[in-house]
């Protein structure tokens, strides 16, 4: 029998920050802030932790414990907003080197159980588990007591490399897969087969189907359509009439727990980008020094990401968000691939020129793409650009 398993880290972001800080265990706590809020040691040794109420900005929350979720907190909310929820709640600054330490360890955890895996991100997986020894065995009391077995010790193999835990969703496919790893959290493990999915699926809104948005929600709500079940008894033919053809047919679908899609274990990134959203509007010109620093920071982040990636790129973009939340993205195409921080900077320099800036900025970012491996590039030194002193001073938010 076909086993897919979904895993999902529980909160990932606030959990390796109760690894740091486990005096906050059991209260409520968003991730979130600047570096700004980070904790402060007194003299005594002791912490002092930022509290929402203290927060100013239009930051957003990255992830929240699930004693802060009892109280209305949730990720992607404003922090402001949150404030107003959980005024009491510890705010604490991001800190993605740490979660990407302990992303690579939970995977190479699981990588040593069962090696064919579909990476979906920094805390969630897909891992193919119908070939891996165990998985197929049963016995009289339980048919699956096989693949039972071995998902509890992929969630012991995740506890004992990072002292985390992890939900796991393990089915026929992908779609019911990532539905089940969401049942039982935290630290839960859920077991289904396709006899399960009317009374464990269907009872669910539609919305927890992963490809229904808020906008095909909404749409379905006003057909009368409100959970899976419904969906799965709609008539094709009328779904495809107001959702066309070919999502229309995947609603029915997938709302019947089909779904075809074979696990994917390589794919080349597209693109790499690093971006941030200020606290406060910034101005090209008043601000030109903070931003000239911002800028260069995220050219030497994303020429990090390059190389520890071992990629390089033909294409550096920048993007900007106006304080009327316009966008607007400019790009250049190298002569030859690149992946040093000070050649990035200057070519994403060359493309804020024809960027208007007579405006306040909300949000700047960098963007590397048409990227190749760093030991496949065709080597071309005689078109390769290098960075002059008269680069290094440009004026960076000022036309010349």
């Amino acid at each position: 029998m076909k086993w897919i398993a979904h895993l999902d880290m529980d909160a990932f972001y606030a959990s390796v920050e109760l690894l740091r800080y486990p005096e906050l265990r059991g209260l409520p706590m968003v991730v979130g802030g600047r570096r700004a809020h980070a904790p402060t040691v007194a003299p005594d040794g002791s912490r002092r932790y930022a509290r929402l109420a203290e927060y100013a900005g239009r930051g957003v929350i990255t992830t929240a414990t699930y004693e802060a979720r009892a109280l209305g907190v949730h990720s992607g909310m404003g922090l402001m907003k949150a404030a107003a929820l959980a005024p009491d709640a510890i705010l604490l600054p991001a800190d993605f080197d740490e979660y990407r330490k302990y992303s690579r360890l939970f995977k190479a955890a699981v990588a040593a159980i069962a090696p064919q895996i579909e990476d979906r991100g920094i805390d969630e997986i897909y891992i193919d588990l119908t070939d891996v020894p165990g998985s197929q065995d049963r016995t009289d009391a339980d048919p699956f007591a096989g693949v039972r077995a071995l998902g509890r010790r992929l969630k012991a193999a995740v506890r004992d490399a990072t002292a985390l835990s992890c939900s796991l969703g393990i089915t026929p496919n992908k779609l019911l897969s990532k539905l089940c790893s969401d049942l039982e959290k935290p630290d839960g493990l859920t077991l289904l087969t396709a006899d399960d999915i009317p009374a464990r699926i269907w009872p669910l809104p539609a919305r927890r189907i992963n490809g229904i948005g808020p906008k095909a929600s909404a749409r379905l709500d006003a057909l009368g359509i409100h959970t899976i079940g419904e969906l799965a008894s709609a008539d094709t033919a009328m779904l495809v009439d107001h959702f066309g053809a070919h999502y229309g047919a995947w609603l029915h679908e997938a709302a019947l727990g089909r779904d075809e899609r074979p696990i994917v274990t390589y794919s080349e990134p597209v693109s790499i980008s690093r971006e941030t959203t200020f606290e406060r509007d910034l101005h090209p010109r008043r601000d030109r020094e903070a931003l000239g620093r911002i800028f260069t920071d995220l050219c030497q982040r994303l020429a990090e990401d390059l190389r520890r990636k071992d990629y390089v790129s033909r294409n550096i973009a920048v993007k900007l968000r106006y304080d009327d939340f316009r966008i607007v993205t400019r790009a250049v195409t190298l002569p030859t691939p690149i992946d040093d921080a000070q050649e990035i900077r200057r070519a994403a320099g060359q493309c804020l020129k024809r960027v208007p800036l007579d405006r306040k900025l909300r949000l700047l970012g960098v963007r590397a793409a048409g990227l190749c491996r760093a030991d496949a590039q065709v080597a071309e030194p005689e078109a390769r650009y290098e960075p002059t002193a008269a680069d290094a001073t440009l004026p960076l938010f000022e036309h010349n």
